[in-house]
């Protein structure tokens, strides 16, 4: 099974595909769709949207994970990303992907064990499990693998009760 894990932000868009069989986990590709400040929020929404096209047409995941929108303080930044989580929903959907949506602290908790682990700890696991040399740079891209694993996890739970 090859799983597409997504970080939305909308100047940086972290993203990790990884296959898995018998339950083994192999990084296909890691890294992020980066936007310029310079660009308006539609131009940047676009790239998006291309970037991810792209990467759907090239690795053609089986399924896809998505981190929902933690909503902290500043509103501005959750709009902003919940804009780009509406790009990358659409273009999932528009590839016929099957979708999960998943919260930081259920990505923590599949990942490390622990739903309040913070980044360091997230990051070392991941690397871990995926048996990497080095940490994914940039973090968005550790994040992005994260989600991919959390979807498989949470996937292979719910396949336990149908």
């Amino acid at each position: 099974m090859r799983i597409l894990g997504l970080d939305p932000g909308t100047a940086t868009t972290g993203y990790g595909i990884v296959d898995v069989e018998d339950g083994r986990f192999t990084a296909v590709t890691y890294g992020a769709i980066i936007t310029t400040p310079k660009d308006d929020a539609p131009t940047r929404l676009q790239i998006i949207y291309r970037e991810l096209n792209r990467l759907i047409a090239e690795y053609q995941p089986d399924t896809a994970g998505v981190e929902e929108v933690f909503f902290g303080r500043n509103i501005t930044t959750a709009i902003s990303v919940g804009q780009a989580r509406g790009v990358l929903l659409l273009a999932l959907a528009n590839a016929g992907l099957t979708i999960g949506e998943y919260s930081p602290p259920k990505i923590k908790d599949a990942v490390t064990g622990y739903g309040k682990a913070n980044k360091a700890q997230v990051q070392l696991m991941v690397r871990n499990l995926l048996d990497l040399e080095e940490t994914p740079r940039p973090d968005d891209a550790a994040d992005g693998l994260a989600v991919a694993i959390t979807h498989y996890q949470y996937q292979r739970f719910e396949s336990l009760y149908e």
